[in-house]
């Protein structure tokens, strides 16, 4: 999928995660010449599929970004800089994890909410000749801060033009509905934005309306903001989950299938040849009929719930499907709550998970075969309970959500599932890195 590198295009990556913006930066033909992440895993991840599997003697350095400067990327031509400083402290869910941690942990004194500010100090001193800033969309409002306008002041009053905006991943043909801020800026001398990130998908519902894009008239107050292009009518619809990973091998057909852990470097056959223009493209870079990654966790007690729950179900449907076979077992073992309390509390916790219904509630869902998925989120390295295979009673294997997130087939995970899964809740998707980096070489005036 790589293009022939063009040399005067380097790019240095940081808050680099396992190289999901690199990589469609890479895809476009740039030269991805170094970058920079705090998880090791995450970094020997990119560095690995960015440079070393492709015989090249770069790296990407393990090492904390508010401690580098411009001198741990020396000798570079005016470098492409690109990066997603950590979103924990503007994300709805990292907020409120750190909020429970108590006063010294709340979100506003998360220093990762200032990361930004090493991220721009780092391009400036490179003087980059551009700019390439992706966050979440709590980002516009961090303790009453547009995170991403501000970037863009602080980057015009640096000699840069500069935009932000906001887009969905599924509209450049991840099958993911995933929504992040981008900020793009370009030195003035360098050129201006006159071309945005084009879509190559389109909904298949006209009135369907994402929250942010709800939230695009007060965007448009600020400054800086820019909205993104419309699809175009002849363009075909969203992927779904099924043209992602229909052809990925069978790992767990039934609840009473044995439990298998894959070795993350462990090869399998695919199910099927491609069965769409995704998986065609997916595969494009692998030369044996087998995929690796294939990891998924053992979550025993809810496979039989998994295997009752229909599409789009999430906990309290769950909940419901386990408490009705509770009172099927306590039948067949002759079991009642008031009479034999013990007992029905072992069977009830061999069976029902022991979540709450009112706080668990979206932190499980079923996929929809015929939409694309929701957005894939870190916590995957805890649990996929989020993320429930549409087909087979489990949770989503390793490659099934790299295949959602757009990484390729020949991306390696050289890590454990734990950490596969977190690297991979993480990124960038490398289609809606691609789409961004085409925008950028046109403004760049490079064909």
């Amino acid at each position: 999928m790589t293009k022939i590198i063009n040399e005067q295009l380097e790019v240095i990556d940081l808050f680099s995660g396992c190289g999901g913006l690199a990589l469609g930066f890479q895809n476009e033909g740039m030269n991805i010449k170094s970058g920079m992440e705090l998880d090791g895993s995450a970094a020997n991840t990119a560095s690995y599929n960015l440079h070393w599997k492709h015989g090249v003697d770069n790296e990407h350095l393990c090492g904390d970004v508010t401690l580098a400067n411009g001198n741990d990327f020396a000798n570079y031509n005016k470098p492409i800089v690109i990066g997603g400083p950590p979103c924990q402290a503007y994300s709805m869910a990292g907020r409120a994890k750190l909020n429970s941690l108590g006063e010294e942990r709340h979100v506003f004194k998360d220093s990762r909410g200032a990361l930004f500010q090493d991220f721009l100090r780092i391009a400036l001193e490179l003087n980059a000749r551009a700019v390439v800033m992706e966050n979440v969309p709590e980002s516009v409002n961090y303790n009453g801060i547009n995170i991403p306008e501000t970037v863009c002041e602080i980057l015009t009053e640096n000699g840069y033009n500069a935009i932000w905006t906001v887009l969905n991943s599924a509209d450049f043909g991840v099958p993911q509905i995933r929504e992040r801020v981008f900020v793009i800026a370009i030195k003035k001398e360098m050129g201006n934005i006159e071309h945005l990130p084009e879509p190559t998908h389109k909904r298949p519902d006209h009135n369907f309306r994402t929250m942010n894009e709800g939230r695009f008239a007060s965007f448009s107050q600020t400054k800086y903001f820019t909205f993104p292009l419309p699809a175009k009518e002849s363009l075909p619809k969203w992927i779904t989950v099924k043209d992602a990973i229909s052809d990925l091998p069978i790992l767990f057909p039934v609840s009473t299938s044995v439990y298998k852990l894959h070795n993350q470097e462990l090869t399998l056959p695919y199910q099927s040849p491609p069965q769409s223009d995704y998986q065609e493209l997916m595969r494009s870079g692998v030369r044996i009929d087998g995929v690796s990654g294939n990891g998924f966790r053992n979550t025993k007690r809810d496979f039989k719930i998994f295997e009752q729950m229909a599409a789009n179900d999430n906990y309290r449907d769950a909940h419901d499907i386990a408490m009705k076979m509770l009172a099927k077992e306590c039948i067949k073992k002759k079991i009642k709550a008031k009479t034999h309390p013990n007992q029905y509390e072992v069977l009830k916790k061999s069976i029902v998970p022991p979540y709450s219904i009112n706080k668990f509630l979206t932190k499980w869902k079923k996929l929809d075969p015929h939409k694309p998925s929701h957005t894939l989120v870190a916590h995957l390295g805890t649990d996929t309970y989020s993320h429930i295979h549409p087909w087979e009673p489990r949770g989503i294997s390793v490659r099934e959500a790299a295949r959602l997130q757009s990484f390729p087939d020949d991306f390696y995970f050289n890590c454990s599932m734990t950490e596969a899964f977190k690297q991979i809740g993480n990124a960038v998707p490398p289609l809606l890195s691609k789409a961004v980096a085409t925008a950028l070489r046109k403004n760049l005036g490079e064909n």
